[in-house]
């Protein structure tokens, strides 16, 4: 059960990724005013910075059922709580949480926390 909880987490968190990203292009930066250009694109490459992450992540925890090493699990997992365990945190701290975004990201915590 464990396993399917962290494949569950890692399925979660790629969604949660690509949402990020498709959301990022087409409703924040398509209506953003920034200038100059070559800030605009900076600021893309940062958003879509977290978004290549969190596939990442997502990959790992999906992977890490088939993982040998028990120390390899563990702070895999380990690692990938803390990061959306932050980003949940910041998402609902900076939306007073009024944004779905932190409840998707707390929700591949408690899988990923579940399938520890």
């Amino acid at each position: 059960m464990r396993d399917v909880l962290l494949v569950c987490a890692g399925l979660l968190a790629i969604t949660v990724a690509v949402i990020h990203g498709v959301l990022g292009e087409t409703m924040v930066f398509a209506r953003a005013a920034i200038s100059p250009e070559r800030l605009r694109t900076l600021l893309r490459l940062v958003w879509q910075t977290g978004t290549v992450a969190w596939i990442g992540c997502g990959v790992l925890l999906a992977v890490t059922p088939q993982m040998a090493s028990e120390p390899a699990r563990h702070w895999t997992v380990a690692t990938v709580i803390v990061v959306f365990a932050f980003a949940a945190g910041a998402n609902a701290l900076a939306t007073r949480g009024r944004h779905f975004g932190w409840v998707m990201l707390a929700g591949v915590v408690g899988l990923a926390i579940a399938g520890y």
